[in-house]
């Protein structure tokens, strides 16, 4: 009889991730997520380390007051190692993509992919509708 993998629920931790460092508008909490040398590219750039990652959540925060993620749907490769999930986020904007910040409320889709390792985020690729965004808060 073959024994069973036990596959990381990778899936969650991204879930959980999403929810006490984004929802609860905490970034010291990526400190119980990701590794020391952990990598995000987003929009084009590439921000390496923890700390310099807790500082660009921390300034995203300060862009969408009341900054709401809600998860779409989340799901893993067959051993846990890659993650993808698609959000919404739903805010006010406070100068956001370099708009005048005006409180409007603010909506926008996206994607990320993350690589994960032994219970960890390592990495992180992330796509968002940043450009309609842009459209919609410099509309006439």
């Amino acid at each position: 009889m073959a024994s069973e993998v036990i596959v990381p629920n990778s899936a969650e931790l991204v879930e959980a991730f999403w929810n006490e460092v984004w929802n609860a508008h905490n970034p010291a909490a990526a400190d119980d997520f990701v590794v020391e040398d952990f990598v995000i590219v987003n929009a084009g750039v590439r921000i390496e380390g923890r700390e310099n990652f807790k500082a660009w959540i921390a300034a995203f925060l300060e862009q969408v007051h009341d900054l709401e993620l809600e998860i779409v749907e989340t799901f893993q490769n067959h051993d846990g190692s890659r993650v993808a999930s698609r959000w919404n986020v739903h805010g006010r904007n406070n100068g956001v993509l370099g708009s005048v910040p005006d409180g409007r409320p603010i909506s926008f889709s996206g994607t990320a992919v993350w690589e994960v390792s032994d219970g960890k985020l390592v990495c992180n690729h992330v796509e968002r509708a940043s450009h309609e965004l842009h459209r919609r808060l410099n509309a006439a």
